[in-house]
């Protein structure tokens, strides 16, 4: 949970310091560990838990018409290694956190790091939305909480304002229902650097921070090279998404699917998180963490070099430079 306080110059050097030195090469990546065929864990920054490389995201959780399909899909994950559970209180009107719950009975709760977020910028809105993640995953304790979507530069002063959404998030944690707290976004790094610095200085390091991390994202206001470095330093976990840019990113041509993938797991994340809504997909990101290894900084070059020109402008990470994925935009009342 909070870490040692930082003052606002002392913090702003670091990231001016780790930013610059990112955009002169290329995003570090991940220590090398062999391929065994199975799947491999990585840390979950400073918290020691181990996550698998791959996730399961909850957003894909609620596409398949039949529950019994969603459910078969989330275990079939667990069975195969994957402990990382994403999801979201707005995923699907609550129907994604309903499939999840349903599936995590018959002991396979025990089996996974379960993470979830609420949209609430106020302590009560946020409060009531806690309460409603438990009931719907039919859990005591949720492992992770984090804030959904901090996408606009006014979020960061809401949640940590006077009667904002941290008050009712810390009670969680102090009534044990929350262990560990994160916040997601796909907007712009300057927000996310935001939010971090406000911790900061409330004496509060977060414990894992959400992003979008793919092939497209060091050509355009990249979260790899100004966030990736602050989290690794200060120990948070570096949890990737929109790897394939909701499909986006595979129209531009340039690159596969498990390429995708695989350059989002060469980075310095935790975990990877992946939409599956069906076996098929599953399947593929099963085969990218198991067949994963280490490429080196020639390979990450020339893969950099393909996407260089389609990713210069954000055409293909619409989340960054449209409201097209903002859904809590759209439903400012989910905010309080």
């Amino acid at each position: 949970m909070g870490g040692e306080g930082h003052n606002r110059r002392e913090f702003l050097e670091k990231v001016v310091a780790g930013a610059a030195g990112a955009a002169l090469g290329l995003p570090r990546i991940a220590k090398a560990h062999a391929s065994t065929g199975e799947m491999p864990y990585r840390r979950l920054g400073r918290s020691g838990e181990k996550v698998s490389l791959i996730g399961l995201g909850g957003g894909h959780i609620g596409i398949p018409r039949e529950e019994q399909e969603a459910i078969q899909i989330i275990r079939a994950a667990i069975d195969n290694g994957v402990n990382f559970m994403d999801n979201c209180w707005d995923y699907h009107n609550g129907e994604s956190e309903l499939r999840m719950g349903k599936a995590l009975r018959d002991g396979y709760r025990q089996k996974v790091f379960l993470m979830t977020k609420i949209d609430g910028r106020t302590r009560a809105a946020a409060a009531g939305q806690i309460e409603d993640c438990l009931r719907r995953l039919q859990v005591e304790s949720i492992d992770l909480m984090q804030f959904h979507e901090v996408d606009l530069l006014t979020d960061a002063d809401r949640i940590f304002g006077p009667g904002g959404a941290f008050e009712a998030v810390l009670e969680a944690k102090k009534a044990g229902k929350v262990r560990y707290v994160g916040f997601t976004g796909h907007k712009d790094p300057d927000i996310h650097l935001k939010m971090l610095n406000m911790g900061f200085q409330r004496g509060f390091t977060f414990d894992a921070v959400q992003m979008p991390l793919n092939v497209m994202d060091p050509h355009y206001r990249s979260f790899a090279k100004a966030v990736v470095p602050v989290l690794v330093e200060h120990g948070i976990g570096v949890l990737g998404m929109k790897s394939m840019g909701g499909g986006r990113i595979l129209r531009s041509n340039t690159v596969t699917p498990i390429e995708c993938l695989q350059y989002a797991m060469n980075l310095q994340t935790s975990v990877v998180i992946v939409g599956c809504e069906s076996l098929e997909r599953l399947n593929q990101a099963l085969e990218a963490a198991r067949t994963f290894r280490p490429m080196s900084e020639k390979e990450v070059a020339m893969l950099l070099a393909r996407t260089a020109t389609a990713g210069a402008k954000g055409e293909y990470e619409r989340f960054k430079t449209t409201t097209d994925h903002d859904v809590t935009w759209r439903n400012p009342q989910w905010l309080g």
